[in-house]
């Protein structure tokens, strides 16, 4: 072999090595930015159920289907604005979301927002799915909160009461958390909808939030099971 040849495999080889590297380490680059999202929302939930006084009642968590947190939702402009973010949902196993609390699916949250805004304030915030018919809405399609699924502030307080009619009767209860401020907000307009761009980068396959949660066609992956322990730890059986 002359030494045209040998420089000729040389660089085969060297570009071989190169696309291999890249078909196998690309989906795992893309499945850091969900198990950022993933570990994110852990840490926002741990934080606001461990809050001393200010925090969701414990109640509401048992009596809740599914959890839906939504890390550092961005919210843009002035006067006029538009706010999305990317958070998870995790729900109670079983066809009536009664057991164990199980694998992670992936949710947007998007919609306008009017009034008043500083701009480029980052919100996290936590959604309670308080009954079915709101867990296969938010499962089945691109839902309107406040139109096909109702959702009310939240009370705050670990000893908050949670029996007033209008957190009996919401499909859905919401929080926010901003600048270290705790308290109840109302999403209505903003829109919910399952990620399953996302999904597919975190299982590797095409599944939507119904095939995670419902048909359990996978395990929680390494990066949800934080989240899970930590539903499973505070609130390990519904009411």
């Amino acid at each position: 072999m002359g030494l045209t040849e040998k420089l000729m495999a040389k660089f085969m080889k060297r570009w071989l090595f190169l696309a291999l590297c890249f078909c196998f380490g690309l989906p795992v680059v893309a499945q850091e930015k969900e198990d950022h999202r993933l570990q994110e929302s852990h840490d926002v939930l741990r934080e606001v159920l461990q809050a001393p006084d200010k925090g969701i009642p414990h109640d509401l968590l048992d009596k809740a289907k599914c959890v839906i947190v939504v890390p550092s939702m961005k919210k843009g402009a002035f006067i006029v604005g538009a706010s999305y973010g990317r958070g998870v949902m995790v729900c109670r196993s079983g066809e009536a979301f009664t057991g164990a609390w199980g694998a992670p699916a992936m949710f947007a949250l998007e919609g306008g927002s009017f009034g008043f805004q500083a701009g480029g304030e980052a919100t996290d915030y936590v959604i309670l799915v308080m009954n079915d018919k709101g867990a296969r809405s938010v499962m089945s399609s691109k839902v309107k909160l406040g139109g096909e699924a109702s959702i009310a502030a939240g009370p705050v307080g670990r000893t908050s009461s949670a029996e007033t009619d209008v957190v009996m009767n919401a499909e859905m209860l919401s929080w926010s958390r901003s600048k270290g401020v705790f308290g109840g907000v109302s999403l209505e307009g903003s829109t919910i909808r399952s990620d399953d761009e996302a999904n597919k980068k975190l299982y590797g396959k095409n599944v939507n939030a119904k095939q995670i949660i419902l048909q359990g066609e996978v395990t929680t992956p390494a990066a949800g099971r934080p989240l899970d322990q930590l539903l499973n730890k505070t609130s390990p059986k519904h009411a």
